[in-house]
């Protein structure tokens, strides 16, 4: 059924209220994740004052030589290749869904060519670093401390499951499968995989689950109700009719809500930043991990592509890039006539 209230909008709208339109059918339309559409908000609410300060006020506006001008321009002001090369698919996508419904008769954004950004390899933690890591968080989960229960199963799934952060925050309590070692997580765009996992990614959820989360949402609803705290003795007894107060969740935060992804990367970069190795220190970098040490380990490319989620078999062959960037250097570093 089309959307008649968004071809109103629309029709002689200003370009920024196109781009709104457009926004809100990437969130809503196409399922598009929140870093992706604030991805998108960011480049585009860009294009529209560049497009305003030449006096072009409407989407027919944005010939191709605009979009080039304004990539240029970009370009002059020290912007990174990669974040021209970002802003450039932004534009397109942008372009090709004008063009799609009609508020352009052409798409200027076809033609649109920008310098691909530079090709860095993922970072990637050595294996041995990896259980030493998960080691060390078994060691504080085992003062049944909430957060260090929280923190080793968040770090557990992540690595076993290889999934994004995103779709670790958004799980909840309905979507693991304890007997069968499963997760169930919704992708981008709206997409539903179940993933495997490992037996000490169980045993930390198992913990979590029934020494962690219970407490943490007890807390939570102690504090909700009043001001007087709850005994540590009563804590735990109260969990189950706390529940209901803290949502469906898999991971809490420490006020009893839904865990967040900024929280999620700040205790993933605290463990990261403390290991050798350059590169980015955030959740990501367990997804990236997860996947080559599969690879290592025999993984077939297309079982590895249907675990991560990739809807393009090109996306997952960077990780066999990964792998044998370090074969090489394992060869450098060992062979006698490297």
């Amino acid at each position: 059924m089309p959307d008649t209230d968004h071809d109103q909008e629309r029709d002689g709208a200003t370009l920024g209220v196109v781009v709104g339109v457009f926004l809100d059918h990437c969130r809503h339309g196409r399922g598009l994740s929140e870093q992706t559409v604030r991805a998108y908000r960011a480049d585009l609410e860009d294009l529209v004052s560049f497009a305003a300060d030449r006096l072009i006020r409407t989407a027919p506006g944005l010939t191709l030589e605009v979009l080039r001008d304004w990539l240029w321009a970009a370009t002059e002001r020290g912007l990174a290749r990669s974040t021209i090369a970002r802003r450039s698919a932004s534009v397109r996508a942008f372009t090709r869904w004008a063009s799609e419904t009609g508020v352009l008769t052409v798409d200027p954004g076809v033609r649109l060519r920008a310098p691909k950004g530079a090709a860095h390899l993922p970072r990637v933690v050595a294996q041995d670093q990896v259980r030493s890591m998960l080691d060390g968080l078994a060691v504080r989960a085992a003062t049944d401390d909430p957060g260090a229960l929280r923190d080793r199963a968040l770090v557990e799934l992540l690595y076993a499951a290889g999934i994004r952060v995103s779709e670790l925050v958004g799980l909840d309590l309905g979507d693991v499968d304890r007997t069968r070692l499963t997760v169930r997580v919704l992708g981008k765009g709206g997409k539903e995989r179940v993933v495997p996992f490992g037996v000490p990614a169980h045993d930390a959820l198992d913990a979590w689950l029934e020494r962690g989360r219970p407490v943490v949402a007890a807390a939570a609803a102690a504090a909700a109700a009043g001001p007087v705290p709850v005994p540590a003795a009563t804590a735990r007894p109260a969990a189950a009719s706390s529940a209901a107060s803290s949502g469906t969740a898999l991971f809490l935060g420490d006020r009893g809500g839904r865990l967040g992804t900024r929280s999620a990367y700040r205790v993933v970069a605290r463990l990261l930043e403390a290991l050798p190795g350059e590169g980015p220190s955030g959740p990501h970098t367990f997804r990236h991990t997860a996947a080559t040490h599969l690879l290592d380990g025999g993984a077939d490319l297309r079982a590895v592509q249907e675990l991560l989620g990739h809807a393009s078999l090109g996306t997952t062959q960077i990780y066999t890039h990964v792998s044998s960037a370090r074969l090489r250097e394992v060869y450098r570093t060992a062979h006698p006539r490297a």
